[in-house]
């Protein structure tokens, strides 16, 4: 049977388990074995009571419940538990409680969404002078110059709003940073995940839990990314570093990731129907939903329990998208580093990737369309493809036409003459310190050794950023666009404050004033870049084809976002 994925160090949730009477305990006819955690779905249309009585008779315990979407984290140690609880009328899906999202970037294990390229040599300055109405390190800042987010653009008109509240559903947000801390709201920032020292193969997955409880504070980022994410919607022009799309909007931590850059489903759920709650007006989601890259309802390959477990995960992951867009919270998400068409059938190697019981590994399965992507692929989710300097679709970009919303710079650090590495060509944002000096990438003096980490100083006041790619990277840059949207044409929420503003309106404002792109010619594009293998310079290639009109394509959407655009009409 499978493994429980919490250790005993890390066995709490990170919110206090429901109280139940004596009643409530496992049916002590059933047969006993290892504690296993699994995620449950209760059926739309049955009161919470007669759901929780139904995990009761299935021999499972609640220790976490989402009422809001009818989702619940269950302990038991009942091996039959997964067909006794569908054997209940009032219970809809079971999935293993397991890691479900995989994020781009991290220290501790290579992420399958991000391509890592070795040999850029282009190192960049340290620090800079402003320039008059820019910030030190504007001049580095090619993607906020193609979607015209600068002084002499978007900032003129409408630099965002303090009461537009964005949410960053990532790997949490240095909240100390000095280029994020003026914009973050620590108030109704949230931690909703636990830290879990190992898997079920004994290998390190978010390392030694430093906090009490295995729960990070809610400023705390130790993974880079979310960090990343944030700086790029919302640094504010403070004569430190750099300005994110929307300088002058609220930044929420809404962390959902584990520290290793995976994600649970619980965490997921809760942090959107958190958002829902609490007058976030747009969430940036810069992950995949996993253990499946891609989820199979009748996937002859997969298993009878791994096809429920995926139908499971897209039930559960759709409420709570759903219960955010009807509160007005406006859904964007990366569309995947994958460099493949989503509206075609693929192959998948990579799932489920985190085991949930010894040995397990992923295997190779065909995929049809059909099959879901989680969150990108949800309904009311805006997916977002990568582009480079050049303003081509980045090579690591999946696509598809009528999957792809609208583009945004992401980075292509291979978009350049001689299509090797150059960091300038990634996408700069901010960089937690304590991460640069426990990496072992700063000098003694302070000064980075590393070219993709750069740092910015005001006086005494220094501050790290670096330059990474991937469609995470894009993501955000349209969530600060669709923050100015609501920062410019939102009415006052009477409800919980702020502003807010449809998020039909919302997407419909960004398509519209899109700067529209055509297909590539040939359609059929190839790319080509060198990276470095044992000290060679090695030769890829990837053919990938865009259907579509110059209006709606399969590598643009509707276009590359535009700042100033959205604010001027």
């Amino acid at each position: 049977m499978r493994r429980a994925l919490i250790s005993a160090a890390c066995a709490v949730t990170t919110v206090t388990a429901l109280a139940f009477p004596a009643s409530a305990a496992p049916n002590p006819t059933q047969a006993k074995g290892e504690v296993s955690e699994y995620v449950v779905l209760y059926k739309e249309d049955v009161s919470s009571s007669s759901a929780r009585r139904a995990v009761r008779e299935a021999g499972g315990e609640i220790v976490h419940e989402n009422r809001d979407v009818g989702v619940a984290t269950v302990r038991s140690e009942n091996p039959a538990f997964i067909q006794d609880a569908m054997d209940e009328r009032a219970l809809e899906g079971v999935a293993h409680n397991r890691v479900i999202g995989q994020a781009p970037k991290t220290a501790k294990k290579k992420s399958a969404k991000v391509e890592q390229l070795v040999g850029t040599k282009n190192a960049v300055s340290l620090d800079g002078r402003p320039s008059k109405d820019k910030e030190p390190l504007a001049d580095l800042q090619w993607d906020m110059k193609q979607i015209h987010a600068t002084a002499d653009g978007s900032y003129k008109k409408e630099p965002g709003d303090k009461r537009v509240l964005v949410g960053v559903l990532d790997t949490g947000v240095d909240g100390d940073h000095p280029d994020i801390k003026p914009n973050f709201n620590s108030k109704l920032s949230r931690n909703f995940t636990t830290d879990i020292p190992t898997d079920a193969n004994g290998a390190e997955v978010d390392g030694p839990c430093e906090f009490k409880g295995c729960v990070d504070p809610n400023d705390w980022d130790d993974n880079d990314h979310g960090t990343h994410v944030a700086s790029t919607i919302a640094s504010p022009r403070n004569g430190l570093g750099m300005s994110g799309v929307a300088p002058n909007v609220s930044i929420v931590n809404l962390r959902v990731g584990q520290d290793s850059g995976y994600f649970f489903l619980q965490p997921t759920v809760d942090g959107l129907t958190y958002a829902a709650k609490n007058g976030i007006d747009v969430v940036n989601m810069s992950y995949y939903v996993d253990p499946w890259l891609w989820n199979c309802g009748n996937n002859p390959a997969d298993s009878p329990q791994d096809q429920l477990e995926q139908r499971t995960i897209v039930t559960a992951v759709q409420r709570a998208l759903d219960f955010a867009h009807e509160r007005d919270v406006t859904l964007v998400a990366a569309a995947g580093n994958e460099r493949v068409d989503y509206t075609k059938t693929n192959v998948d190697d990579s799932s489920p990737d985190f085991p949930s019981v010894p040995g397990e590994k992923p295997y190779e399965r065909t995929i049809p369309a059909s099959c879901i992507s989680m969150p990108s692929e949800g309904k009311n989710v805006i997916p977002v493809s990568s582009t480079g300097p050049s303003t081509r679709k980045s090579y690591f970009s999946s696509y598809g036409n009528g999957y792809v919303a609208v583009a945004a710079p992401g980075g292509d650090k291979v978009d350049t003459a001689d299509q090797r590495p150059d960091d300038r060509a990634g996408i700069w944002a901010a960089y937690p310190e304590r991460l640069a000096k426990e990496r072992g990438e700063l000098n003694p003096d302070g000064t980075p050794k590393v070219p993709n980490i750069i740092r910015s100083c005001k006086g005494d006041d220094c501050a790290y950023y670096q330059s990474i790619q991937g469609t995470s990277m894009a993501s955000p840059h349209a969530v600060g666009v669709a923050a100015l949207i609501v920062s410019k044409y939102g009415q006052r929420d009477r409800g919980r404050g702020g502003l807010t503003l449809d998020p039909r309106a919302v997407e419909w404002a960004l398509r519209g004033t899109a700067t529209e792109k055509e297909c590539p010619s040939p359609r059929a594009f190839e790319y080509v870049w060198y990276t470095l293998q044992d000290g060679k310079w090695v030769k890829n290639t990837s053919t990938q084809t865009c259907e579509g009109s110059k209006g709606r394509n399969g590598f643009f959407g509707s276009g590359i976002v535009d700042a100033l655009n959205a604010v001027s009409h």
